[in-house]
């Protein structure tokens, strides 16, 4: 007897969480589109264009969805030219209060909410069954809204905002960095297309958070060899 596989909208940003999860939805679930967002956010050029790619390989409909009241509201050094991003010597990933402080640094007001929502807005429409966000458990200790309790009330609430009720999933939440890039390498994720950084050059920084973590998992992994750029 054949089960029908669910239908799926993937949140993408090109980062090495949720590329991890484009593969693994389009293992379990039929994906009908990734969303990737542009909210004024510095690596925004980078992630639309590695998204794009990504999902053109994967055979996946694509669309980037322009947010930029949330630059506008936003003290967010991802966003503002005035502020710096936290890097290098700044940074220090094994350390709680200072991966805080470059927490706070980086927030944007309700920037997973917003996106779930919109996310949930085209579920709705579409009438697809899963929304899948590239969430982790390394980052939920100074980011809640990657975190299961989140996960799990923002699904309520699309008991009662949505009418085809569609609900969050994601394949990372309970995972590391090391472990996803552990998943993504069973999966054969192509690594040259992923744009990890929060800033928009031609290669990774290596030095912001985001790169520092990335690149300790793929070490991790003994994962090398790829291009930093595209």
């Amino acid at each position: 007897m054949n089960v029908r596989k669910k239908s799926s909208l993937v949140l993408l940003s090109g980062g090495l969480d949720s590329t991890v999860n484009v593969y693994c939805a389009l293992k379990n679930t039929k994906v009908k589109l990734a969303l990737t967002f542009n909210y004024g956010q510095k690596a925004a050029k980078k992630e639309i264009e590695c998204s794009k790619k990504i999902c053109a390989q994967l055979g996946i409909a694509w669309k980037s969805v322009a947010l930029p009241f949330l630059a506008d509201i936003s003290g967010s050094s991802l966003t503002r030219g005035d502020k710096k991003i936290p890097s290098g010597s700044q940074v220090k990933i094994k350390d709680f209060k200072t991966s805080q402080k470059s927490a706070k640094s980086v927030w944007v007001p309700n920037r997973n909410g917003v996106f779930l929502n919109v996310a949930g807005a085209y579920a709705d429409s579409m009438n697809i069954d899963l929304i899948i966000p590239g969430f982790n458990k390394e980052e939920a200790q100074t980011f809640p809204d990657n975190s299961f309790k989140y996960l799990k009330k923002v699904n309520d609430s699309f008991l009662f905002s949505t009418r085809n009720h569609a609900r969050i999933h994601c394949y990372t939440i309970g995972l590391n960095k090391t472990q996803i890039v552990k998943l993504g390498e069973s999966l054969e994720v192509n690594w040259d297309l992923i744009w990890p950084c929060y800033l928009g050059r031609a290669k990774w920084c290596g030095r912001c958070e985001s790169c520092q973590r990335a690149e300790s998992a793929f070490l991790n992994n003994q994962v090398f060899g790829f291009r930093r750029s595209l």
